[in-house]
């Protein structure tokens, strides 16, 4: 397992009865979490003195309860700043779980030696962007929702990096790609973090199961001729360590790289023991 150790403003503080218990900087705040279907005494002080809860209804969904919380707050991973906000569906615009692939691939990028490309796509609040330009990497950052990319751009300006060579692209991933094929634009380098299911700008329909493949031999269209990496990103039940790697293994193998596959986690800090937290494919050169 890849596990997410190097945070200083973040950690889970224990896990319970399908809620997570978590710092995020100064402040506590209680989430559910389908994963921990353990149910172990809540003894830490966080799960009585919280700052935030989010609800999960029985009818699908769920809310925030508030205890103290400000509208929006910042914490920092080595130099990048995050602009941190609870909003629908329990999220707050980072998953910390994702820093063990920006380790990564920022080592990757730092020694290549040579001027790096990388496309993010479904690029989210920008943690992999912002990573990966901090790196050195000219990035182009795709994602469907405007509300998503300008977000990013907040991160990116409290982040130092206002000026990178990032572009930033509101469109519908699959389409620009296709687009990128036939303007015969290539990269070093490609992210993914696709969502389980989702809609486009105008609507287009995505479901990882039977999209993910296509999207991946397109996007191959894309690799340069040594590419740095492909990292693909899972949440999805289905979608364990080694069908990622199956799948990047049959589609990069004209590259004679190397593929892993991995669970990612979060260390946590009342037993020493590790949450997981999805599923990462890495391919490499050799």
């Amino acid at each position: 397992m890849w596990i997410a150790n190097n945070w200083k403003d973040y950690e889970v503080i224990d896990c319970s009865n399908g809620e997570k218990l978590e710092r995020w900087g100064d402040y506590i705040l209680v989430r559910p979490d389908p994963q921990v279907i353990w149910d172990t005494p809540k003894t830490e002080k966080g799960w009585h003195k919280m700052n935030g809860h989010y609800h999960r209804s029985a009818k699908g969904g769920g809310e925030w309860e508030f205890f103290d919380l400000p509208e929006q707050w910042t914490i920092h991973y080595d130099t990048l700043t995050f602009n941190l906000k609870p909003f629908s569906f329990k999220h707050t615009g980072l998953f910390p779980e994702q820093a063990t692939n920006w380790d990564w691939f920022s080592a990757k990028i730092k020694g290549a030696g040579r001027p790096i490309k990388v496309l993010n796509l479904f690029a989210y609040t920008g943690g992999a962007t912002l990573a990966a330009a901090a790196a050195g990497a000219s990035v182009t950052h795709v994602d469907a929702s405007k509300g998503m990319v300008t977000w990013a751009k907040e991160n990116a300006v409290s982040s130092g990096l206002k000026d990178a060579p990032i572009r930033w692209i509101v469109d519908d991933c699959v389409k620009f790609v296709e687009r990128e094929i036939r303007r015969g634009n290539h990269y070093d380098a490609i992210i993914m973090d696709p969502p389980s299911y989702g809609r486009g700008p105008k609507g287009e329909i995505w479901k990882i199961e039977d999209a993910i493949y296509p999207l991946v031999r397109l996007c191959e269209q894309l690799l340069t001729d040594e590419p740095l990496f492909f990292l693909i990103n899972s949440y999805t039940t289905g979608l364990q360590p080694a069908v990622l790697s199956y799948m990047m293994n049959t589609v990069l193998k004209k590259y004679h790289g190397k593929v892993t596959a991995e669970e990612i986690g979060l260390p946590v800090s009342s037993n020493g023991l590790v949450l997981p937290c999805g599923a990462s494919g890495r391919f490499e050169l050799n």
